[in-house]
């Protein structure tokens, strides 16, 4: 099946977003929910964020760079995120102020300071066209040692443990971004739109923090 906007929508997504559901009412019943397949409480500050397959293409295909995610956000804000890649049996997770966790051991950002040399993950070469962001990112493929389309959560994930310097993300929803920007922060990234404001906005830049300027200079000029 495929959703309005022509992006792949299976009996998983639904099914996965369900039993999240049911789990959360369960324990507090009373709590908001936003979801991904289902909607509900878009105008609410305090609430749950489930995206249940972040990554449907991936998933579709039988490349296991697929997540489901989860937060609870306070006044707007993420305060616990969660992020977990079942094909992987990676988990990462983070509370704002403790600090982010990949598999029970701290997660942390790598510590290049420079494009030149960085690993670079982008949303998908489509997305980079369409968001309108193709020629700025050619300057950016210029100079980096690798340019690389593990996109989705699987990218910020990346970010968050060292393992890439950056995720450009140009295209995409609040359940995309709620759970992972508040891990890459608490991993001692940054995580902000393309202008370089930290609150969570239609696309995103999450980075080790040393070269996020370098990255917005190349957006912005």
């Amino acid at each position: 099946m495929t959703k309005s906007d022509e992006s792949p929508v299976t009996e998983a997504d639904h099914g996965a977003e369900r039993l999240i559901r049911e789990l959360i009412n369960e324990k507090y019943p009373q709590d908001h929910i936003l979801g991904e397949e289902e909607g509900g409480a878009s105008t609410e500050l305090n609430r749950w964020v489930i995206d249940p397959i972040d990554g449907t293409k991936s998933f579709i295909s039988g490349v296991p760079l697929y997540s489901t995610l989860l937060s609870y956000e306070i006044n707007g804000e993420a305060e616990v995120g969660v992020c977990y890649f079942p094909a992987l049996d990676e988990m990462l997770y983070a509370e704002r102020g403790q600090g982010a966790f990949f598999n029970g051991r701290p997660a942390r950002v790598s510590d290049r300071d420079t494009v030149k040399g960085a690993v670079i993950c982008c949303g998908g070469l489509r997305s980079m066209k369409t968001g309108g962001r193709w020629e700025p990112f050619g300057r950016i493929v210029d100079r980096a040692l690798a340019t690389r389309t593990w996109s989705d959560a699987y990218g910020h994930a990346l970010v968050a443990t060292g393992r890439v310097e950056a995720m450009i993300d140009p295209i995409i929803a609040h359940w995309d971004i709620s759970a992972v920007s508040l891990i890459v922060r608490e991993a001692g990234g940054c995580f902000t739109d393309f202008e370089g404001n930290d609150k969570l906005a239609l696309d995103a830049i999450s980075s080790n923090g040393k070269i996020h300027q370098e990255l917005l200079d190349e957006f912005n000029s």
